[in-house]
């Protein structure tokens, strides 16, 4: 009789698998499905960027209002977006970024239920400025708690990749969806969208995300803040109002003198503060000042030109949302694929000069736009906004690598806080100042045309104020 060779397989008594093959399984369960939970935090902020602008004409045709009330709609949102966002991370950083990511996602889809049910113009631009704070909270936790769950460089850097992806997406599928929702269902239903999303992502973070260690030492910056916020809403109040009541106005004058005297006390703040929301340190080294600044001039230029061109196609050309949302989809489809080869071309010609090339090809594109006038074919004007979205894509990702870079590592998080929180303040410049323009007394092809000279002139500034940086040789000591 032969007997059997048997090999011994580790296995509880039912033949399962042993208990540290199951948990390791669990825990990349765990951690992919964290992911995802912070790619729709991340990806819900983005969304409702841009898919708020197809409903405008809607918004305005339903709750009455002249363009101001548009602008704010669109301005309350990236207001407190920009305002918050610094003062959110330190808040995770110091509770907890789990406890305070849920708190934003939980803040961001109450606040989308009260967009969507809004009975006037006044309440849905209070809910939106509420919104605006709860992605504010969403964007830096959302990376916090990725850095936590993925502890191996190359590994996390995937998945950075896959959470901004997912926001590109977002940002491109917003105007198409909202003109599909619109046309489906009416303007409300693209903030009633935001629900799944935020249940989902709530119970994603609950069940699967790990919590960040507490640092009680962490100070927020409570005088900072309002300061911050007081500043900007002033500032975005003044140049919306000009537009209306023109540029002498005494109100208008008033909230750009405490515009003014707001941002003073807040540079004093930070100044003396032990713990600032904005280290102004940072602006002492050249490079990090100078993508600071590009950034916040790209944003006033695509973003300000991103709500003229969503009334131009609805007010003036009288198009659908629908077909609104598929006018901007070649522009904002643009902007992923090149994000794909900037890196490459950075490493060909250099980081400050892919900036450069980036924003003036979307100078091109907005100079080419200046033949625009009512009722233009869609055939003459398209290839120039993807010109548009093609630039911004290709200065993005040189432009984010060259200001985390010009900082120690230890201080990437608040460099990081510091570009998105001067990209969002200048979506709210430029749609306060484009705002007016074509919601003047003049004509509003006057205004438009306004907007793109102006638009070519702050991005050509911006190219060249990067390239100039890049010829002085930088300072080797980062702050």
């Amino acid at each position: 009789m032969r007997s059997a060779s048997l090999k011994f397989q580790p296995t509880d008594h039912c033949g399962a698998k042993p208990p540290g093959a199951a948990k390791s399984n669990r825990s990349r369960l765990a951690t992919s499905l964290t992911l995802a939970a912070m790619s729709l935090g991340y990806g819900v902020v983005q969304l409702d960027v841009t898919i708020v602008n197809t409903a405008l004409n809607s918004i305005g045709n339903s709750l009455g209002g002249g363009v101001s009330e548009l602008q704010w709609v669109v301005s309350a949102y990236t207001i407190a977006f920009a305002a918050f966002i610094l003062t959110a991370g330190a808040l995770g950083d110091r509770v907890g970024a789990k406890r305070i990511f849920m708190a934003g996602f939980a803040i961001f889809t109450a606040a989308s239920a009260g967009c969507a049910l809004a009975p006037s113009a006044a309440i849905l631009i209070a809910a939106r400025g509420v919104q605006g704070l709860g992605a504010a909270i969403l964007v830096p936790n959302s990376l916090a708690l990725l850095s936590h769950a993925y502890t191996d460089e190359k590994v996390r850097g995937r998945a950075v990749g896959v959470w901004a992806a997912g926001a590109s997406l977002a940002l491109t599928a917003g105007p198409l969806v909202g003109g599909g929702l619109i046309a489906l269902i009416g303007w409300r239903s693209i903030f009633f969208v935001n629900l799944p999303i935020g249940l989902a992502g709530l119970w994603l973070t609950w069940r699967y995300a790990g919590e960040t260690t507490r640092s009680p030492q962490r100070e927020v910056d409570p005088a900072g803040q309002l300061a911050a916020i007081a500043a900007l809403g002033c500032l975005a109040g003044a140049i919306i109002e000009a537009g209306v009541a023109g540029w002498t106005d005494p109100f208008v004058v008033a909230g750009f003198v405490a515009a003014a005297l707001l941002a003073f006390v807040f540079v004093l703040q930070e100044r003396r503060a032990a713990q600032p929301m904005l280290p102004l340190k940072l602006f002492r080294h050249r490079m990090f000042a100078l993508t600071a600044l590009v950034g916040l001039l790209v944003n006033v230029a695509f973003y300000g030109l991103i709500f003229v061109f969503s009334l131009y196609f609805q007010r003036v050309n009288g198009w659908s949302p629908f077909l609104t949302g598929l006018a901007f989809l070649p522009m904002m489809g643009a902007v992923l694929p090149v994000n794909l080869v900037a890196a490459r071309v950075a490493e060909r010609i250099g980081a400050a000069q892919t900036i450069a090339l980036g924003a003036a090809l979307a100078a091109i594109g907005c100079l080419a736009l200046l033949g625009i006038a009512p009722g233009t074919s869609y055939l003459e004007i398209g290839a120039q906004l993807v010109i548009i979205g093609g630039g911004l894509g290709l200065l993005v990702p040189p432009l984010t690598s060259t200001l985390l870079g010009s900082v120690e590592k230890s201080r990437s998080g608040i460099a990081a806080g510091v570009l998105n929180a001067t990209r969002q303040t200048g979506s709210v410049l430029g749609v306060a100042l484009f705002g007016s323009l074509v919601g003047g007394s003049g004509a509003f092809m006057s205004g438009a045309h306004q907007s793109l000279v102006i638009s070519a002139l702050l991005l050509l500034a911006g190219g060249t104020a990067i390239w100039s940086g890049a010829i002085v040789k930088p300072s080797s000591r980062k702050p």
